[in-house]
């Protein structure tokens, strides 16, 4: 646990974001005697986090630090000391504080007992206004006046706001209708800040379809298989699940898992390729060996869901994506069947990923999460430079760096306020 000052009455600070990351910063600020007011353009706080509830609010996930730290990549590193201090195990515990049971499903993910954002949510902005923070709503942040005062402009028109200390937590490129709109990155930039470009995460990608392929099998699911996708820097990423055809391409949580290593061989090569194995729990040599049976007067398509019981959108891909002359040799069909390319021509636009990589680079904070251009202003969630596979992984991180960044606005303040005594 964390030890943090509490500061001498008076100190205001400026939560700029209500999403998971601004929040938290909020209520780390409130506890420890900060005045906290959060702004936020959206009509109402949590709106990116409600969304991701929809379906089943997967909060974090269980596994041990071992394994959940290289989740974040080339960001691991950086990120390790905030999700050590607000890891998997203390977030469960602050969502029990809030009323909330938690329980863990069969993957290891965490999930609230009830599955849903919307309790959890207006639990914790109950406990956020009885700490006394406020939440202005339909206030966007447009950067700074020439005083240094914040510029925000609100429905009655543009104002300025002095705050002592200021957390910036105003969320990446993905759903920008929700409020992660990036028209942060413009006005950082001006303050040389350096910010590495927004791309899409966790996102699907275009493919080129035959009109027969696309009428008939979008929307359909593809499961069980394994996909492998080369990294730029050398070795295979390979993950076990399933995706789903869609008119244009592909994509569903096994593309997602991929989607970093996908996106950036685009980037470097103009392609990528991601290999399917159609049958992953057959044997090459099995393969070869049934589709070596005679098939006499059996097409083709009998001959694979008899012997090898592929049939519906597999045996659709194999037909799509299998050359003629993969198909009249029953070797090279078994390895096709094992390991089917595709080549996936780019992202889907980052208005409809998940999440976004790229961001605020670390290189420009400092070990609390201050801009060092900006003393007095901190950076939280995913407007930072890192990307993290579903699962949990990205709201513990939102969560985690915001409890950094208001523990580090405590850490500043009362240095500030030493040395004004």
């Amino acid at each position: 646990m964390q030890n943090l000052p509490t500061l001498s009455p008076g100190a205001r600070v400026a939560v700029i974001g209500a999403g998971p990351a601004g929040l938290m910063a909020a209520e780390v600020l409130a506890q420890h005697g900060a005045g906290v007011d959060v702004y936020d353009a959206m009509p109402s706080a949590g709106r990116k986090f409600l969304l991701a509830g929809v379906g089943g609010m997967n909060i974090t996930h269980s596994e041990p630090q071992p394994d959940f730290l290289p989740r974040y990549g080339n960001r691991r590193e950086q990120l390790a000391p905030f999700i050590r201090r607000f890891d998997s195990g203390r977030l469960r515990a602050w969502i029990h504080a809030l009323g909330i049971d938690t329980f863990v499903g069969s993957s290891g993910r965490v999930f609230p007992l009830e599955m849903k954002a919307a309790p959890l949510l207006r639990a914790w902005l109950h406990r956020l206004r009885e700490s006394g923070v406020r939440l202005h709503m339909r206030h966007r942040w447009l950067g700074w006046n020439p005083d240094g005062s914040l510029r925000l402009t609100a429905p009655a028109g543009e104002t300025g706001v002095q705050a002592d200390a200021v957390v910036l937590a105003l969320g990446g490129g993905s759903w920008p209708r929700l409020g992660s709109d990036a028209a942060w990155v413009p006005l950082l930039r001006q303050r040389q800040v350096e910010v590495a470009p927004l791309q899409p995460s966790n996102c699907g990608f275009d493919l080129t379809w035959s009109e027969h392929f696309r009428e008939r099998f979008a929307g359909q699911p593809v499961k069980p298989v394994v996909a492998s996708v080369a990294r730029p820097n050398g070795g295979m990423h390979t993950r076990r699940g399933e995706f789903i055809v869609t008119a244009d391409g592909i994509e569903g949580s096994l593309v997602y898992a991929l989607s970093a290593d996908l996106r950036d061989a685009i980037a470097a090569d103009g392609q990528a390729r991601l290999y399917l194995d159609l049958l992953p729990d057959w044997p090459l040599e099995k393969v070869q060996a049934e589709l070596a049976h005679p098939r006499g007067a059996r097409s083709m398509s009998s001959h694979l869901q008899s012997r090898l019981h592929l049939k519906g959108v597999k045996a659709g891909l194999l037909r799509e994506l299998a050359s003629k002359e993969d198909f009249a040799d029953t070797g090279k069909l078994a390895r096709a069947i094992k390991a089917l390319p595709l080549a996936p021509t780019r992202p889907r636009p980052i208005a409809e990923a998940i999440s976004s990589a790229g961001g605020v680079s670390f290189e420009a904070l400092d070990d609390a999460l201050m801009l060092r251009a900006l003393p007095g202003v901190f950076c939280a969630g995913e407007m930072l430079d890192w990307e993290a596979p579903t699962g949990g992984y990205l709201l513990t991180a939102c969560f985690a760096t915001g409890h950094a960044a208001g523990a580090g606005v405590l850490h500043w303040l009362s240095a500030q306020q030493e040395l004004q005594k």
